[in-house]
């Protein structure tokens, strides 16, 4: 026998099979219990979601011999004609193939014909935004007042291309694109029915890359069996060509670390395992994405989506970034992404985007800027020195705020965003700093500083969290400094005078 796809296979065939669309079902079971079926529908969503099979099921819930029902019996004369598509009051259309306005006139003339043995006439025009103008046109007063006995099922991926005219005479659904984790279930439901052994992680990866298709899904799970048996996540990734989680935030820490021979080596190890530099880049923009959902709404992390891995290091960045850089890394990974597609050699030019990321890492954000001017301290807008061989002399350190310093000098970006924005000074003495974190940071946030400080200083230092709250943060400090130099500003004679001259005026920055 022909093997048929698992896509065909499992099809749906009544409403009770339809996955993710509640609100659909609702509204038809109480239109055909109330007898107020319209007469067009439009179903509109992202491909593969469902929208021909849902037309065919309204078809048979309208025509069934038990009908209208929403539970259509499938063994009627009606249900099995419509399932085998030898039904020939169901008319099935495709409008990409269709377009003009004589296949439309064709189809009004045929409307005011009674059903052959059904209770309706059902037209399904499938892509219906392809037809062109004329032929909308020719459609508008049929669809308008169409005989009795006539219903019409259109569905589209474009609905912003059907006129408004269109989309006024019909009652219109719209096909949610499923979660991850409704078809990750609905994956592993059709596994035991094929008797079919996959990771569950695996199966979540398949479900993310169908983007909410359930045809995709189906697809790609099909791919995925014939690939190999039982269903690995390892043999998912290498069949998508998608890289590691672990490895991006890996390459991310050391971009922003300015590690560029680092990020350069992970770049070929990640490429040489078979990852698409696209998608690399890709799935750079998406954690990017993602940490900065976190640091706008801690809420975020709890994404069931979302491997605990995934999570942990995400918090981990979020915590340790500041939006500014988190912004400056999306716009030019946004554009890097451009330059690649355009680019003769994918992985040439995302080895030079690496390169761009890592040697900013240090380069301050405008805000930055803008606070050294205020303070009137340049020493951050420093041109990046080339990495020697020669030895660094050990740097002593006796305060905290030389400490947070030392790691900026030495280019430890997250560490040092989380000692300026999120330290609180409990006590401080060389070798031995307690600190009170809010929020709380990476687990190995302690033992990083103080290896760090160990190589820069030559001296043993215990780095130490405590629960007690300190002193306000350096970040906090200098911005109620600036505040203060502001409302100082505020009460001068001359500034006040200017203020008044101009409404709606205000003091944004004082320098000094």
């Amino acid at each position: 026998m022909e093997y048929r796809v698992l896509a065909r296979k499992y099809r749906p065939t009544n409403f009770d099979d339809l996955i993710g669309q509640e609100g659909l079902v609702r509204t038809l079971s109480n239109a055909i219990a109330q007898g107020r079926v319209a007469h067009a529908f439009l179903l509109t969503g992202i491909r593969g979601i469902g929208k021909t099979t849902t037309a065919r099921i309204i078809a048979r819930a309208l025509n069934c011999e038990q009908g209208p029902t929403i539970k259509p019996c499938g063994v009627c004369s009606q249900c099995v004609g419509i399932a085998t598509d030898r039904n020939v009051d169901v008319i099935e259309m495709d409008a990409a193939s269709h377009t003009g306005v004589d296949a439309m006139r064709d189809l009004i003339e045929s409307v005011r014909y009674m059903p052959n043995a059904g209770r309706y006439k059902i037209y399904i025009i499938d892509e219906v935004h392809m037809l062109s103008t004329s032929a909308f046109n020719a459609l508008l007063k049929t669809l308008e007042e169409p005989p009795p006995h006539v219903k019409f099922i259109f569905a589209t991926t474009e609905l912003r291309k059907i006129p408004v005219t269109i989309l006024s005479r019909c009652q219109r659904f719209d096909l949610k694109r499923l979660t991850t984790e409704m078809l990750a279930g609905h994956l592993k439901n059709i596994c035991g029915k094929e008797e079919v052994t996959a990771e569950d992680t695996a199966l979540s990866l398949i479900a993310a890359a169908a983007e909410g298709s359930v045809r995709d899904a189906l697809s790609l799970l099909d791919q995925a069996i014939a690939r190999a048996m039982p269903i690995t996540e390892a043999d998912v990734r290498s069949m998508l060509g998608a890289s590691d989680n672990s490895a991006t935030f890996a390459l991310l820490e050391q971009l922003l670390s300015g590690d560029v021979a680092s990020a350069l080596a992970q770049l070929r190890a990640m490429y040489g395992a078979g990852s698409d530099p696209l998608m690399m880049t890709q799935e750079a923009l998406e954690l990017v994405h993602l940490i900065t959902r976190i640091k706008v709404n801690p809420q975020a992390a709890n994404d069931i989506t979302l491997s605990e891995q995934t999570r942990k290091k995400a918090l981990e960045f979020a915590a340790q970034l500041s939006m500014p850089v988190l912004a400056r890394l999306w716009q030019m990974l946004l554009k890097g992404l451009s330059e690649i597609k355009m680019a003769p050699s994918s992985v040439a030019a995302l080895e030079m985007l690496l390169i761009r990321i890592a040697y900013v890492a240090d380069v301050p954000t405008p805000v930055d800027l803008v606070k050294q001017q205020a303070t009137g301290d340049s020493s951050q807008v420093t041109e990046k020195k080339e990495i020697t061989s020669a030895p660094l002399p050990l740097s002593p350190v006796t305060s905290f705020e030389q400490l947070v310093a030392l790691f900026e000098q030495k280019r430890e970006a997250l560490l040092h965003m989380a000692l300026k924005e999120q330290a609180q000074l409990v006590s401080f003495e060389p070798g031995k700093l307690v600190v009170h974190m809010s929020p709380p940071p990476a687990r190995d946030f302690t033992v990083k500083v103080a290896e760090h400080l160990k190589n820069w200083t030559g001296v043993e230092w215990q780095v130490i969290l405590s629960a007690e709250a300190g002193a306000p943060s350096l970040q906090a400090r200098e911005d109620a400094r600036k505040q203060a130099l502001k409302e100082e500003a505020e009460k001068q004679p001359i500034v006040a005078s200017v203020l008044d001259q101009f409404p709606g005026a205000k003091i944004v920055g004082v320098k000094g």
